[in-house]
């Protein structure tokens, strides 16, 4: 049975408050053809209702909603994992893990947990297939404000290092389309032209600013360039839908998280990435719902979110 979503952050937090409505909203996301042993996929297991789960008729298993899910293995229940996924599809400049423990009533280690094991669902599905039309590309670089340094590190921050130290990301908009989003290493040419080149259509009309790194692109695609020390804008040749994209992200990097490891960076970008692509046409019950089907087989422990790269 796939139920009504709740319109509203505050008809979300009633509904869900409700363990029976939130296991019937979650089971009809992910599973809605019916739902289905986790273990060997046999369909209608019986229901035990008394301690909410499924024992399969087949391989005699139990099973809840949050095996194989982002959810697996947490204590918490449903209705404070759909309020946290509600937030964060749908607040603009994101949702900080504080603001998650003041509203959900848990700690901030567990809230800053639960948003990265959300943010794990809001990675794009569909990202195969190649872009076409016009299409921007540009680069940013993520890091901190030197006025929120500590003195010794501003000193050596503002010696004309550039971006040295920041982290670098790499976008791509197809106009009327979607952004995709890649934390690069440097600003050289073999790397940003390899992203161009493995997502584009030959062909394709790409804009770019007139960084050396993405010169040649010409030899297989329309190539237009924007000088921004002359002009922002000449006709359609531009990146200003991508720079928009960067305002947003910085918006909540800055504003919100204040500070993002670089090893996590890839995630905030995704996060970003979700509510700009789905905000047109969908609602703010659409998104959630979105999230919401993409739960399984996505599990994130601890220990893997922690593990820093060598």
């Amino acid at each position: 049975m796939v139920m009504d979503t709740p319109k509203s952050l505050i008809e979300a937090v009633t509904f869900f408050d409700d363990p029976d409505n939130a296991l019937e909203y979650l089971a009809s996301k992910r599973w809605p053809t019916g739902v289905t042993c986790p273990y060997c996929e046999t369909k209608e297991p019986m229901f035990l209702a008394t301690r909410r789960i499924w024992k399969c008729r087949s391989c005699r298993k139990q099973f809840s909603v949050k095996v194989g899910t982002i959810f697996e293995d947490s204590p918490l229940p449903l209705g404070k994992w759909l309020t946290t996924a509600w937030l964060i599809a749908n607040c603009k400049n994101g949702v900080s893990s504080y603001e998650i423990a003041r509203d959900v009533k848990v700690t901030q280690k567990s809230a800053w947990f639960m948003l990265h094991r959300i943010r794990e669902a809001m990675q794009d599905i569909n990202t195969g297939g190649m872009l076409g039309g016009e299409v921007e590309v540009d680069e940013t670089f993520i890091g901190g404000k030197a006025r929120n340094m500590h003195k010794d590190k501003r000193a050596r921050k503002v010696t004309g290092t550039g971006g040295k130290d920041k982290a670098m990301v790499q976008g791509i908009i197809e106009r009327g389309g979607k952004v995709r989003t890649f934390a690069v290493d440097t600003r050289k040419k073999h790397e940003l032209q390899k992203n161009i080149r493995e997502q584009f259509e030959a062909g394709s009309a790409i804009f770019t600013d007139a960084l050396k790194s993405y010169d040649g692109l010409e030899s297989d695609f329309t190539h237009g360039v924007i000088d921004h020390a002359v002009e922002y804008a000449k006709g359609n040749v531009h990146t200003n839908t991508m720079e928009t994209f960067w305002s947003l992200l910085k918006r909540g990097l800055h504003g919100t998280y204040i500070s993002v490891e670089p090893y996590h960076l890839f995630r905030y970008l995704d996060e970003q990435a979700f509510r700009y692509n789905n905000r047109r046409e969908m609602t703010d019950a659409d998104r959630f719902a979105l999230v919401c089907s993409q739960i399984a087989g996505r599990r994130l422990t601890l220990r893997r979110l922690t593990a820093q790269p060598e």
